[in-house]
């Protein structure tokens, strides 16, 4: 069955814009709790290690969610997909305003975990009705409003819960994700799927869910649990086990959940193991620089500042996004996505390193996260375009996921190995222990170096091959890599 033409809608900027506002949306609904985490024992009447899992869940639903919704969008249309990913945003923001317990607090989160899949169907999505020649710039804004949402999204939340019922946080999401819904079903046309006809593949999809999930958990909760525990290690080995098989399965099955021939292409596999690194190095600065701003100035390097004016001299950050986005877009128009990824991998560096010279002061600390944000966003439009420019129409929807999927695994090793190093390196005064003025550094120097191996890793990509029939792209957003005329 020949691959559907792309067909540029007669409103573009009304879809970009409703697609940026639903990953800001999704963004938002991750970083909702954030404020609420040295309260949610005391709201839900629990543990500390209970309430941990209110924020861990999302992260488990949502990485085995997104492969299997990417992979739906391809076989039932991607607008549709969209819409079915707005109901559980709403319903367990809902949920979540009603809980007053963990149990009923962790299923609303697990809730809006799946509606995560947004961004991916969203760029997508975007190959097929937007024209060439606003595709990498539209495709750089959306892919960034990942981090645009999480920037504006913590001072947003921090206030309401300084200020109001912490309740009104739930009531605030599912208010966001009901308009995100109607202004996907009004503005966002309806497309052919590229894979219809073709079936879902059920057990590629448990397996993959249940690897998954394994290897999160021990990677999420291994500090807590202790890295040589039985339930850690068991769990990294059921992980490696239950991939092997699901790898297996997917090569043999006529219509695999992902297409591991595809995600195999150098230039495919490149591109998600970069995505890795650049999860990674965008997390460091998430961990780090909100704690050297909250840290009592008493420590000597701590800056004294409350949950809410940290996430206000952090929100510039995510504006910067905003601003650099289109900056990526027109980049990728001139010299090709692997470009934009380089530049970005190397500004990320560049900022983590000024890092080091800045963080005496919370301007000093707000300029090295604008830099590094400025990083992320270019590497974040980049990806996606490199990805759509090396996969088949039929499966632009899966590959992003998937690439998504590469990203949120990157976060979560960041956030386990920056907590193992702050864990470690730590300072005693007062009788609390604290993470040491070394420890913070020592993390920005992991995040930098990491940043320079996803620099490393791009500059290697091959270019793009000709585009066969039907099976690769030929938008000029996308494809290019042909160096610029001098």
């Amino acid at each position: 069955m020949d691959a559907p033409v792309p067909q540029p809608t007669a409103r573009p900027g009304a879809v970009i814009a409703t697609l940026a506002f639903a990953g800001t949306t999704a963004a938002i609904m991750q970083t909702l709790v954030t404020p609420l985490i040295a309260e949610l024992p005391q709201i839900l009447g629990t543990s500390s290690s209970n309430a941990a899992w209110v924020i861990t869940v999302t992260l488990l639903v949502a990485a085995v969610c997104v492969p299997v919704v990417g992979r739906l969008g391809d076989l039932v249309g991607k607008r549709r997909m969209l819409l079915a990913c707005s109901v559980p945003l709403v319903v367990g923001s809902v949920v979540c305003a009603f809980a007053s317990d963990v149990v009923t607090m962790i299923v609303g989160r697990g809730l809006q975990g799946m509606g995560m899949g947004m961004v991916p169907l969203g760029i997508a999505l975007l190959r097929d009705v937007v024209p060439a020649e606003k595709l990498s710039g539209s495709i750089a804004l959306v892919s960034a409003s990942m981090g645009i949402g999480g920037a504006i999204g913590l001072p947003l939340a921090a206030a309401v819960a300084q200020y109001a019922d912490w309740r009104t946080l739930f009531w605030g999401s599912a208010a966001l994700a009901a308009v995100v819904a109607v202004l996907i079903y009004l503005l966002v046309p309806d497309v052919p799927a590229g894979a219809k006809g073709q079936r879902f593949d059920l057990p590629g999809a448990i397996g993959l869910g249940v690897g998954l999930v394994c290897l999160l958990l021990a990677v999420s909760k291994g500090a807590d649990w202790g890295w040589a525990s039985g339930t850690t290690l068991g769990l990294f080995a059921a992980a490696l086990v239950v991939v092997l098989g699901w790898g297996f399965w997917e090569i043999r099955t006529t219509d695999p959940l992902i297409d591991l021939r595809t995600t195999a292409r150098p230039r495919v596999l490149l591109t998600n193991l970069a995505s890795v690194f650049i999860g990674f190095g965008m997390y460091a600065s998430m961990l780090v620089m909100p704690q050297l701003l909250q840290f009592p100035e008493a420590t000597g390097y701590g800056l004294g500042q409350s949950m809410l004016a940290a996430g206000l001299w952090m929100a510039p950050g995510g504006l910067m996004m905003m601003v650099v986005s289109p900056l990526g877009g027109k980049l990728t128009n001139a010299r090709g996505p692997k470009s934009t990824l380089i530049c970005g991998a190397l500004v990320l560096a560049a900022g983590y390193f000024a890092s080091l010279a800045l963080i005496g002061s919370a301007w000093g600390v707000m300029l090295a996260t604008v830099i590094i944000s400025s990083g992320v966003g270019l590497a974040y439009g980049a990806m996606p375009a490199l990805i759509m420019s090396s996969v088949p129409l039929t499966e632009t929807a899966a590959a992003n996921a998937f690439n998504t999927l590469m990203r949120s695994l990157g976060t979560s090793i960041g956030s386990a190995v920056i907590g193992v190093i702050l864990s470690q390196m730590t300072t005693t005064m007062g009788g609390y222990t604290f993470a040491s003025e070394d420890g913070f550094r020592t993390a920005l120097l992991v995040g930098g170096g990491l940043a320079l191996i996803s620099g490393a890793i791009a500059a290697v990509i091959p270019a793009a091959r000709a585009a066969a029939a039907g099976q690769e792209t030929t938008d000029p957003a996308t494809e290019p890599e042909q160096p610029a005329k001098v």
